[in-house]
């Protein structure tokens, strides 16, 4: 039982986070919660979970914005446990092919292999990873733990990622984009912060001044890049790239009037607002510009907030915040889900494959994901973390966009040819931004070029008739 001063400061803290969820954006359903249920409102050291004694493991991880954060919680699992653990750690540009050649060899070198998200049917559907529960038959997810859009699980009958399939991996980081503004130059303007494409256009032309502060910045690099940031804009007119993939119709459906009407959008941004190198902007630069003040609005993975407040690298520390992202009058908000997914190859001993899976049982505790919070790796994936004493630190005024925005959140490209579609839409798009082809012209190939990929894939498919070029 808890003592009467800490249910006070528990209930406290929940009310404070009720208060902030009613703010801008789709409302919050918390439901009751009681003193003794609620969640520590900081972990202490007894507290973390006792994995036992296990042999040392080497996990493959990508070098992203919230790898420090993991680095620092793989070593206090290092200290609380006395097991060891080596990070091989990768560009992403690298991650995929070092995970295949893994995956496939005689022994795997890693012990868990980290995979965005979109590559995760290419290792369920080729039997690369060990069903979770073939390593520990007692193993369940815990229901705190997000399945973002039921990435985590592989139906083989359905062949598709549903939670009525078998638990194939689990959630290492959860990014979904943000909006993210200079709410201090909004406050001055007497501007609200922007629900719909029609308010983020409005507050561009009245604040924006070229070359000194870009109304917005579009990510239109190459690649990944382009083809994640444009989803939201594509979701929310209710466009799609293939028809009805779940159901077995992948029709291509990528150069549809939606899909048009979204990229011209994606383009009038860049062109009306962004800097002059639109299609070679990337994260990285989108971090830069908004840090150095030079970038009023933007969408970018949550991951990126720790640099806002950095005052080593920001100049606006204290003046920037996310929102969820603004949707088109007449349509829906939407975000693309860019989390990562621990797997651990089936091609390695038992001994070593338990050993993997007892530092993600550590991790995916409560206590484990409070301080990899904590540490900045950002954002965690479990959803009572949001609903601890964290949500109140200034630092941490992140979370409740966030929280908002996971409702709208959705998986794309979950089919074996996920990896061939990003491909196609990350040259195609990139060449819509520099201007080597139209909007139309680009859809079209697009369409052209993943419908071949489909028809190779064995899938029930068509297309659309071509949009005007």
């Amino acid at each position: 039982m808890c003592s009467h001063a800490k249910r006070l400061r528990i209930l406290t803290r929940l009310s404070i986070w009720a208060v902030l969820a009613t703010s801008w954006g789709a409302p919050i359903a918390l439901a009751p919660v009681t003193a003794e249920a609620a969640q520590p409102a900081r972990p202490t050291k007894d507290l973390f979970l006792d994995v036992g004694k296990h042999p040392p493991i080497t996990l493959l991880i990508n070098q992203s914005p919230w790898y420090g954060g993991f680095e620092k919680v793989v070593k206090l699992y290092e200290e609380q446990t006395g097991n060891k653990v080596t990070l091989d750690v990768s560009p992403y540009a690298g991650m995929l092919e070092k995970a295949r050649n893994a995956a496939r060899g005689k022994e795997s070198p890693f012990d868990w292999v980290n995979i965005d998200t979109q590559n995760t049917v290419e290792f369920y559907l080729g039997g690369f990873l060990a069903p979770l529960r073939e390593i520990d038959p007692d193993f369940r997810l815990d229901p705190q733990v997000s399945r973002y859009d039921d990435c985590l699980f592989w139906n083989e009958r359905t062949q598709w990622r549903d939670r009525d399939g078998v638990l194939m991996g689990l959630p290492v980081q959860g990014n979904v984009n943000l909006y993210y503004y200079r709410s201090d130059l909004f406050q001055q303007a007497g501007l609200k912060t922007p629900e719909t494409w029609d308010d983020v256009v409005a507050a561009a032309e009245k604040l924006g001044k070229a070359g000194e502060l870009y109304g917005f910045v579009v990510r239109g690099e190459r690649g990944n890049a382009i083809r994640y940031d444009w989803m939201s804009y594509l979701l929310g007119v209710g466009g799609s790239i293939e028809k009805d993939a779940p159901s077995g119709d992948f029709t291509v459906t990528v150069n549809s009037p939606q899909a048009k009407r979204a990229l011209d959008f994606y383009l009038s941004l860049a062109k009306r607002f962004g800097p002059p190198n639109s299609g070679a902007i990337g994260q990285n630069d989108l971090i830069q510009l908004m840090t150095t003040g030079k970038a009023l609005q933007l969408n970018m993975v949550a991951a990126a907030w720790p640099n806002m407040d950095n005052p080593e690298r920001s100049r606006v520390v204290g003046k920037v915040n996310v929102a969820v992202i603004p949707r088109p009058a007449d349509g829906v908000f939407a975000t693309p889900i860019g989390n990562w997914v621990s797997g651990i190859p089936r091609n390695i001993p038992a001994e070593r494959k338990k050993a993997a899976l007892a530092f993600m049982k550590w991790f995916l505790t409560f206590e484990g994901q409070y301080k990899f919070a904590e540490f900045g790796g950002i954002p965690p994936v479990r959803m009572d973390v949001f609903d601890s004493d964290l949500v109140a630190r200034p630092e941490f005024r992140w979370m409740v966009a966030y929280k908002k925005s996971l409702p709208y959140a959705r998986q794309v490209l979950g089919y074996k040819e996920g990896a061939q579609v990003e491909a196609i839409l990350g040259l195609r798009l990139n060449q819509a931004v520099v201007g080597e082809l139209t909007a139309g012209k680009a859809l079209n190939l697009a369409a052209e070029e993943i419908y071949k990929a489909f028809q190779q894939g064995g899938r029930r498919t068509g297309l659309l008739p071509k949009l005007p070029e």
